[in-house]
């Protein structure tokens, strides 16, 4: 009979599975360059469970000369189902590579600050969502032992890897969309929730580049994420003269629908209305509600992306330009 003790050891799953430790190591650290079977495996993860052994962290940086985390920094602004199914695809993607994603939650420090405790944790590689990141912070997070730091944001950073998210696009493909129907006095939603701006910034100015030299105009219409807010904004449409409106996504443009309606808008009689996202609650609106389709990063192809950069941290930063966008029409315009 195996003794249990109070703290299993990679010993104590050997000798349970009856193979080598190195076996264990091999197994539980999903090691590829060694080839062991499908029965090995099976024993090794049963004993692994019925003895309650995870692998130490921290053994396993020294032996790797770094740390295994990646640390994504939680973002400041609500993350949409869009943006919170990419997250969960990147983590199962890194987490097939043998990478422990830890998300960071935010504790009010912002930017270059925000990088110095991010790099108490020591973590291999830091995804950064957003435009806040600096060069220096860049620097601060290299020094600490990041060997890859990579953004996701509208602007590259010096340094770092970089995602261009281009949102000008979104805007553009929604007031190309409305005009072409027809539509010439079109409303942009931008939403009043901070942090926002980033995206919102971007695709106000994407609409305005579409009906450039045309005879529609474009007007900003804030608007914050609540029912009080789109009954006020509804209830002033009549005024505004508007035939249309870029919701800015899904989750607003069903708010300011709905809102609409209540004030005996009709839609797309009165109002053509369009969001973005492609989300599945907006195909079960009636009328079905028209969006712009983004196309995020492949989650596998940003966890190879960071896997690389571990492997050769002095590597040139590489630079992509992704989020592409497509209307999908329906009864909304």
């Amino acid at each position: 009979m195996v003794q249990i003790p109070n703290t299993p050891t990679s010993a104590d799953v050997a000798r349970l599975a009856g193979v080598s430790r190195a076996t264990v190591s091999y197994v539980l650290n999903n090691t590829s360059a060694v080839r062991i079977s499908e029965p090995t495996r099976r024993r090794v993860h049963e004993a692994a469970r019925e003895l309650g052994y995870v692998p130490h962290a921290a053994a396993r940086s020294l032996r790797a000369g770094h740390s295994r985390m990646v640390l994504m920094p939680a973002p400041a602004i609500p993350a949409g189902p869009l943006y919170s199914g990419f997250l969960n695809e990147l983590q199962q993607a890194l987490g097939r590579l043998d990478y422990t994603v830890v998300q960071y939650g935010t504790d009010g420090s912002r930017g270059d600050e925000a990088a110095r405790a991010w790099a108490e944790l020591r973590p291999v590689a830091v995804l950064v969502p957003g435009a806040e990141l600096g060069p220096q912070g860049v620097q601060v997070l290299k020094r600490s032992g990041a060997r890859a730091v990579v953004t996701l944001g509208p602007v590259r950073v010096d340094g770092a890897h970089a995602l261009l998210m281009d949102h000008d696009a979104v805007g553009h493909c929604a007031g190309a969309h409305l005009h072409a129907v027809g539509r010439r006095r079109i409303g942009v939603v931008v939403p009043r929730e901070a942090g926002l701006e980033f995206y919102s910034r971007p695709r106000l100015a994407g609409v305005r580049e579409a009906l450039c030299g045309t005879d529609a105009v474009a007007t900003e219409l804030p608007l914050a994420y609540t029912e009080a807010s789109a009954a006020r904004l509804a209830a002033q449409w009549r005024e505004s003269g508007l035939d249309a409106v870029f919701a800015y996504n899904d989750e607003y443009a069903m708010l300011l629908m709905r809102a609409l309606q209540d004030e005996g808008l009709r839609v797309p009689e009165d109002v053509a209305v369009i969001g973005a996202d492609d989300l599945m609650l907006g195909r079960l609106l009636r009328p079905r509600l028209s969006t712009v389709h983004v196309d995020l990063p492949s989650g596998r192809d940003l966890a190879e992306l960071v896997d690389r950069a571990v492997r050769d941290p002095g590597g040139r930063p590489e630079v992509r330009t992704v989020l592409g966008a497509s209307v999908v029409r329906r009864e909304s315009t």
